[in-house]
Formats: C-alpha cells, sequence, structure tokens
C-alpha cells in the first residue's frame, strides 16, 4: 500500500541530495506516518488509520468522525 496520509492526503516528496561539491543524486522526503487506532464514539469501534502526526493533530482538534467524514468527501479513506 502507497505512503498516503488517509486524512490530509499527503504523499512522499522527490527531492536531491547535495553534496559539497553541488553534485546531486536522488532522494525521497517521508512522511512522519503511524498506523493508529482511534475509537469512533458514533460508531462504537475502533477505526485504523495511517496517518501523519499533523493528521493525529486534525483529528485531536476537530474530533474523529467529523474529520474522517471530510476525508471520505476528498476520496483519501473509504471505510466500510
Amino acid at each position: 500500500m502507497a505512503k498516503v496520509c488517509q486524512i490530509t492526503g499527503r504523499r512522499r516528496m522527490i527531492g536531491n541530495n547535495v553534496s559539497h561539491s553541488k553534485r546531486r543524486t536522488k532522494r525521497d522526503f517521508a512522511l512522519n506516518l503511524k498506523t493508529k487506532r482511534f475509537w469512533s464514539e458514533e460508531e462504537q469501534r475502533f477505526i485504523t488509520l495511517k496517518v501523519t502526526a499533523k493528521g493525529m493533530r486534525i483529528i485531536k482538534k476537530n474530533g474523529l468522525d467529523k474529520t474522517v467524514s471530510e476525508a471520505q468527501k476528498k476520496g483519501f479513506v473509504n471505510l466500510v
């Protein structure tokens, strides 16, 4: 499965390592991605999401159910 945050939709970025001699080689900037279980009061069950640290802060600020419904509208997450 791809390394994509299911809340924010962020993906890894591609860039360059630049040495002292200015020689460039490709590298990727990975996300701070974690697989985490959240308790949904609305559904009375755990929901497992792959989220970044920023996504966890958004869930903490806005609430799980509201955040997941917005992510579903944007197409980042599809829960059964």
